[in-house]
């Protein structure tokens, strides 16, 4: 079995850089975790969460699944929402979609892909919801926009979740976003999403 040395020697230095620049970073971040935000993005690894917006460990409670989605009936993302929101107390929750999504492409075309169509029928049955808004479009346009609507569908489920909505009902503090992620220029682009 290969024990994957370069990932343990770029660990190595990873953590002596760290160190190098912050001598007491890991005693301080081994003490607490106390994140203002939980991410939720997807599982794509060209979308780095925490390097996108430039935050260490420690900073930002992260939950990636293909197509970013939020599902009522995922017990793992209602899980860490509700670690995120009832514990740790976070303020903010992005969910982060990316253009070019491959599960958004996937849940579009016709074609079968095993598994992940089942995970990806909630977007499925977006696309066909959205249809005409999509085909109005040039057809280069059209994977990009399904990717936005996806992240907006995303954060009307999150925003009624029990989780969330207790939350408000007790007037705690928690602001919910939709961003999306440009793959091409490493820019992020907030979708004013605006939940019911």
């Amino acid at each position: 079995m290969k024990t994957l040395k370069k990932l343990f020697d770029n660990n190595a230095d990873w953590a002596a850089d760290i160190t190098r620049q912050d001598p007491e970073f890991f005693s301080k971040l081994a003490k607490q975790q106390k994140p203002e935000y939980l991410w939720i993005g997807c599982a794509d690894s060209r979308v780095p969460a925490n390097q996108i917006v430039g935050l260490l460990p420690g900073d930002l409670f992260v939950h990636r699944n293909v197509a970013n989605l939020i599902l009522h009936s995922d017990i793992n993302a209602l899980s860490v929402i509700q670690f995120a929101v009832d514990v740790l107390k976070v303020k903010h929750i992005i969910v982060c979609g990316h253009y070019g999504c491959g599960g958004v492409n996937a849940a579009m075309n016709n074609e079968r892909h095993g598994l992940v169509d089942n995970w990806l029928y909630p977007v499925r049955t977006l696309h066909r919801l959205k249809r005409e808004e999509l085909e109005a479009l040039p057809e280069s346009e059209r994977l990009d926009r399904m990717c936005e609507l996806n992240v907006e569908a995303q954060v009307e489920s999150l925003s009624q979740t029990t989780v969330v909505q207790d939350a408000w009902a007790r007037n705690q503090s928690l602001d919910l976003h939709g961003w999306i992620y440009s793959i091409k220029d490493g820019r992020l682009k907030d979708l004013a999403v605006n939940p019911d």
